[in-house]
């Protein structure tokens, strides 16, 4: 699915998604890692790939959204 970067700290490379609907993910390091980027900007449109719903849903893979 398609998200936005919301946040991102690039020490931890921990950070948060907007999904379409305005909802707020997190990511963790791993799903930062597993995607193979080295920066993530707010407002990057990102592909995304999450596990879990409501409360406990995350980003389990973060990449950039390419068309």
């Amino acid at each position: 699915m398609q998200a936005t970067a919301y946040t991102f700290d690039p020490q931890t490379r921990t950070g948060s998604v907007l999904l379409d609907d305005g909802t707020p993910v997190p990511f963790d390091a791993a799903a930062f890692d597993a995607g193979g980027l080295r920066l993530l900007r707010p407002g990057q449109r990102v592909r995304v790939e999450t596990a879990g719903g409501g409360e406990e849903r995350r980003v389990t893979f973060v990449t950039l959204q390419t068309f």
